[in-house]
């Protein structure tokens, strides 16, 4: 189990603490003086600043308290790493995609639907949901299903808040995410990889679950638009796709919804999705990962945990057949 207190009182770094910003601050100030040199306007300029927009969004700090409860002892993955290797198909296939053209996402003004079977239909604006709860930081693992994994402190509070705050009705037996998909704002909606926008969802009780997070910020800060900016699920004990992205809607329904991997390829990606590593994908294993920034390519791989070392949400799955309901 790895959802821990921290030991002996020894306190655990902050997001400021972990990855020194100099070398982001240094590189964008660079940017900014080639946009108001000679090149001012031109191709390069425009792609520089949009680059480092899409890495350093402002750097908005968020304030939030630490949730120790809700603390890996695993050493965070660096800033730089967190954010130049994403899969974000929205911005494009390749990792290093995101980084480099999220910079045309914008993540402000932003709303969010809350609709389907819930008592209290509404649709809040960022700074609503910000106000919305709390802010707490938290230190969670995402392990991804092409076999790599991170640790992350992210800014957010638990989605019990919102399912509280809608009041879904006795028919709600599943939540559904919907993400943005606008052309204009992301490139990779050109690709037919997927249908079209992301859809994924979670069970009532699994969206109830006090470590699914609904994360506003990460390292102590918004959330960069490569990481889904401004708002989205982070669900640590099942495959990272299952955390939607820059979400615009949340609906309550009383099917499960249709996701957009397992559409795309049922066969290898199940509506639940759990951390298993007992359960292969078809093209490859799930029994080992390699942690980014740490495990080098040629390095002794880590052994995949059960539900990614979050054993409390077991429970959630008494009586089923993981390998049949994978």
């Amino acid at each position: 189990m790895l959802i821990k207190r921290q030991p002996n009182g020894i306190d655990l770094p902050f997001s400021s603490e972990i990855t020194p910003r100099e070398i982001f601050e240094s590189r964008r100030d660079f940017i900014k003086q080639l946009a108001l040199g000679p090149i001012a306007g031109g191709a390069l300029a425009e792609m520089a600043l949009r680059e480092a927009f899409a890495q350093t969004p402002g750097a908005q700090k968020l304030a939030a308290k630490q949730n120790s409860a809700y603390v890996v002892m695993d050493k965070p993955t660096a800033f730089k790493d967190a954010t130049t290797y994403n899969n974000f198909y929205e911005f494009g296939t390749d990792k290093a995609d995101p980084a480099h053209h999220a910079g045309t996402l914008k993540p402000r003004p932003w709303t969010i639907a809350i609709e389907g079977e819930v008592k209290k239909p509404m649709t809040l604006d960022l700074d609503a949901l910000l106000k919305l709860a709390p802010l707490e930081e938290r230190i969670y693992r995402l392990r991804c299903v092409e076999g790599w994994s991170m640790v992350i402190p992210w800014t957010g509070y638990s989605f019990a808040e919102i399912i509280k705050k809608a009041e879904p009705t006795g028919n709600a037996k599943f939540v559904e995410f919907t993400t943005l998909a606008d052309k204009k704002q992301m490139p990779g909606l050109g690709s037919p990889v997927l249908e079209w926008p992301y859809v994924e969802g979670l069970r009532m009780d699994e969206a109830n679950h006090p470590l699914t997070l609904l994360a506003v910020g990460m390292y102590g800060e918004v959330l960069p638009n490569q990481n889904g900016a401004p708002v989205r699920i982070v669900v640590p004990w099942k495959y990272g796709f299952k955390s939607a992205k820059s979400i615009v809607k949340i609906r309550f329904t009383r099917e499960q919804p249709k996701t957009a991997w397992n559409v795309s390829a049922p066969q290898e990606y199940g509506f639940y999705s759990n951390v298993n590593p007992d359960v292969d994908h078809p093209r490859w294993s799930q029994a080992t990962e390699r942690r980014i920034g740490e495990d080098g390519f040629l390095a002794r791989k880590r052994k995949t945990l059960m539900f990614n070392g979050y054993s409390d949400v077991a429970s959630l799955y008494t009586g089923m057949d993981l390998k049949k309901f994978f």
